[in-house]
C-alpha cells in the first residue's frame, strides 16, 4: 500500500448553478465555460430545456460574441440514460466543457424518476420503498458519469419558486421571484466542487465553494468568473503522466514483483495504489523503487562473491 501526503492536484471543475427560472443559470454557465477554456467548439451543452440554448448562439452577451457551439438536445422521457449517453458522446467528441442544462429534468421531468417511480409503485407486489430501490442506483449512475467525466462539468438545476412581497424604492410593496430548493434529490449539492445560487437579477453567491474563490460575495457569473476558477484548479499538483508510469512499472517487474500495480501489457493503472497520486509524489514513489533495486543488486553481488 502506497502512503502518501494529501495534496491539492490539478483538477477538473463540478459546478452547479442553481436558480428559478430566467435567473440566467445557462448563460453563466456558458460564459465561464468560455472563461475557462476560450473555445466555443470545446463547449458541449446538453439542452433538456426545449433547445432554448440555441437562442444564445450567435448573439452578444455581456460584451461576448457568443459563437455556434456544440450542443445535444435531450427529448421526452428524461432519462438518466440519455444523460448518461449524451455526456461519453461529448467526451468522444473531445470538448473540454459539459454544460448539463438542466438537470433537474432527469428528476422531476416528464419520464424522469419521480415519474418512473410513481409507475413502479402501481406494479403488483411493489411500493414506493421498493420503488425508490430501482430507481436509486440509475440517479447514482448518473451522477458518477457526471463526477467521472474527462471534462469540466457544469449542471444548472431549477429552484423551485415563490413569490415574496418587499418594498420598491417608492415604498411600494411589490412581488419579487426568489429560488427555493433545488428541484433534484436531497444531497446532490455534496458532489459539486461548487454550488452557485443565482436570483431573478442574475446576482449569485455560493453556497457551497471548494476554491474559496467566491466565498461570500455577491457577483453576476462572467468570462473573468470562469478565467479565476481555471487559473485555481491549474494551479495544484499535476497528477502522474504516463512516462511515470512506465518508470514505476518497469522498476515494479525488475525488483521481480507481481505488477499488481499497474498492467504491463497496457500500462493502465491497477486498483487504487496510482490513482491520483501526482509527478512529485510519484518522482518520490521511484526513488524509493530505486534504491530497493540498488540494495537487490547489492545483496545478489554480496551472494555472488560469497559462494566465489
Amino acid at each position: 500500500m502506497l502512503i502518501r501526503k494529501a495534496q491539492r492536484k490539478v483538477t477538473k471543475a463540478r459546478v452547479g448553478m442553481t436558480g428559478p427560472s430566467g435567473s440566467g443559470k445557462t448563460l453563466s454557465a456558458l460564459l465561464m465555460a468560455y472563461g475557462m477554456v476560450g473555445d466555443w467548439d470545446k463547449i458541449g451543452l446538453i439542452d433538456t430545456e426545449n433547445r432554448s440554448a440555441d437562442l444564445y448562439a450567435e448573439t452578444m452577451k455581456a460584451g461576448v460574441h457568443i459563437s455556434e457551439f456544440p450542443k445535444i438536445d435531450i427529448e421526452p422521457p428524461y432519462t438518466t440514460e440519455k444523460y448518461i449517453e449524451a455526456i461519453k458522446a461529448f467526451e468522444e467528441y473531445g470538448v473540454d466543457v459539459i454544460i448539463i442544462d438542466s438537470l433537474s429534468h432527469a428528476w422531476a421531468g416528464e419520464g424522469g424518476l419521480l415519474e418512473q417511480k410513481d409507475q413502479a409503485s402501481k406494479v403488483g407486489g411493489k411500493n414506493s420503498y421498493t420503488a425508490w430501490a430501482e430507481m436509486t442506483p440509475k440517479q447514482n449512475k448518473m451522477v458518477e458519469a457526471i463526477l467521472k467525466a474527462k471534462c469540466h462539468v457544469f449542471t444548472t438545476i431549477r429552484s423551485k419558486t415563490e413569490y415574496v412581497l418587499e418594498a420598491n424604492d417608492k415604498g411600494k410593496q411589490v412581488p419579487r421571484k426568489v429560488g427555493m430548493a433545488p428541484v433534484q434529490r436531497d444531497g446532490l449539492e455534496y458532489e459539486f466542487t461548487m454550488v452557485m445560487d443565482l436570483t431573478s437579477d442574475h446576482v449569485a453567491t455560493v453556497s457551497k465553494d471548494r476554491t474559496g474563490l467566491f466565498d461570500g460575495q455577491y457577483f453576476i457569473p462572467s468570462v473573468e468568473s470562469g478565467q479565476q476558477l481555471m487559473e485555481w484548479l491549474e494551479s495544484g499538483e499535476k497528477l502522474i503522466s504516463q512516462e511515470s508510469i512506465v518508470k514505476i512499472n518497469t522498476k515494479w517487474i525488475e525488483l521481480g514483483l507481481q505488477p499488481e500495480l499497474i498492467d504491463p501489457q497496457t500500462n493502465k493503472l491497477y486498483g487504487s495504489a496510482l490513482k491520483g497520486i501526482t509527478e512529485k509524489q510519484a518522482a518520490e514513489f521511484i526513488d524509493n523503487l530505486n534504491e530497493k533495486l540498488t540494495a537487490k543488486k547489492e545483496q545478489a553481488a554480496a551472494a555472488e562473491l560469497k559462494g566465489a
